[in-house]
Parts: structure tokens; sequence; C-alpha cells
């Protein structure tokens, strides 16, 4: 059965529940017997209001390519633009520790090497003497079958740089797929395709300028890649790609210093 009110009761009724939801831990207080002093109530700092948008870093400069006498040309598709970089941060470079007997400088294995331990010459210097073929030793993994082949510095060390330059933001650090899986010459003896790999023997003898050239650099073992950065004050923690991302940069940094080839 329903019951009805009077609009006196109604009244009454919604003055008690205004008067109870206005009630404050201070009147409570008052009309309660304890000792003790109300609680201070914390005060709750305004809500801070974050920016809209934040600001997109620009892209590095293009690389200059004045040196090699081509036009830079732009990145040809949209997922190679650079993305926004993260925050730089300050590596420290490794304590080089050379065992007993072991000194800094060494007999330079190639023309194209210095006298320092993983160090070629840069690019005035090979210029200025007329250093424009690379030669290397590979070795077929078919027909074992070794040859020498060269390859042309200023064409091959231009199509490395390039691509650096255009996709270096875009690699977040790590060496793509086909520098850690890098396709290999064809045999001219035995005629199979992609299995002529470079010899690599003792780590100071490496050919790193002509691994380079030859983008076969992900043929080296990760040792081998630390041994490069550890003689070139390098970070070299971290997986292959991490390490193989840096001895690209590394090399092309010795060959041309002015270029964008910061790690």
């Amino acid at each position: 059965m329903k019951k009805n009110f009077k609009p006196s009761e109604i009244d009454e009724e919604h003055e008690d529940l205004l008067a109870l939801s206005l009630s404050t831990p201070h009147s409570q207080y008052m009309h309660s017997n304890s000792s003790q002093p109300p609680p201070l109530l914390a005060s709750t700092p305004p809500p801070q209001r974050l920016p809209l948008f934040s600001a997109v870093p620009q892209p590095p400069p293009p690389f200059d390519f004045h040196l090699y006498h081509l036009p830079h040309s732009p990145p040809a598709f949209h997922h190679d633009l650079p993305g926004p970089s993260r925050p730089t941060r300050t590596r420290r470079s490794p304590a080089r520790t050379l065992s007993q007997g072991k000194t800094e400088t060494i007999p330079a294995p190639y023309p194209w090497a210095t006298t320092k331990r993983a160090t070629v010459h840069n690019l005035h210097y090979l210029q200025s003497n007329h250093v424009n073929t690379i030669t290397g030793l590979v070795q077929c993994k078919k027909c074992d079958q070794s040859f020498e082949i060269s390859y042309n510095f200023p064409k091959k060390f231009l199509e490395v740089a390039k691509f650096v330059s255009e996709h270096k933001s875009a690699m977040h650090d790590r060496a793509p797929e086909f520098w850690m899986d890098p396709t290999l010459p064809d045999c001219n003896h035995c005629h199979q395709s992609k299995c002529m790999k470079p010899v690599i023997s003792k780590k100071r003898s490496i050919n790193w300028l002509f691994l380079l050239l030859g983008q076969m650099l992900g043929c080296c073992k990760l040792s081998e890649l630390k041994y490069f950065c550890k003689h070139t004050k390098n970070h070299r923690t971290g997986a292959k790609d991490r390490v193989l991302y840096l001895t690209y940069l590394g090399i092309c940094k010795q060959v041309d210093p002015s270029g964008p080839f910061d790690a």
C-alpha cells in the first residue's frame, strides 16, 4: 500500500538531509566528546594542464655529398622518413685494457688501414694517395676456392653513406636485417650464387674497409665486432644488431669525420 506524505513532512525531511550533507568534520567534532583536535584536511593541488601537442624534434640536416660530387637524394618511401628522435643519452667510453705483450699500434695490414688497431684512413688521405680500389679475400663455401675481389672505393662508399644518411633515424640504433644477413657474392669457379664469404683470420688483420664497402660486416662474429668497438672507444655491449650498427657508423666516421655518423 502506497504511503502518502504531507507537504510539511516532506519539507522537514529535505531540511534534515540538507543539514546532514552540509555537516563538516569540525561540526562533528564539536558535537563529539573527544578531546583530540580535528584532523587537518589535506589541500589538493589543482591539476596540471598538459600541452595538447608535444614539440617534435626536427630531423638532422642532410648529409653534405659535395665531396663525392653527387647530389643528395631524398628517401624513396614514406616509411624511410625519420621519426621523432629519442632523448640523447651520454655513453661512457669503456676503458681499453690490452693484454700483456700487446701494443696499441701494429703494422698497417693494408694500404688503406692505419697503424692503429681497427682504424682506417680518412677520405682525404685515400683521395690524396689515389686509393680508389679496395681489395679483399673471399672463399667459396661450396668449392672452397679463394679469390680476391675488389670494390670501387668512391662508388661503394657513397652507397653506404647515402643509406646511413637517409635511414639512420629509422634504424633506432639497430642494424637492419640485410646488414645482419649480408648478400654474398657469387662464385666464378663453381658458379654457385651467394656463397663467397670473406676470409677473416686474426682480429688485428680484419679488412674493415673492404667489409664495409661490400656491406659484409655481418659476417663477423660478435667478438670481432666488439674488438672494433673496444679499440675505437665505442659502446660494445648489447645484441649483435646493436654492436654491428655501431661498427658500420664507426668505420664511416673514420672515413668521413664530418658526415652524419655519430652513434
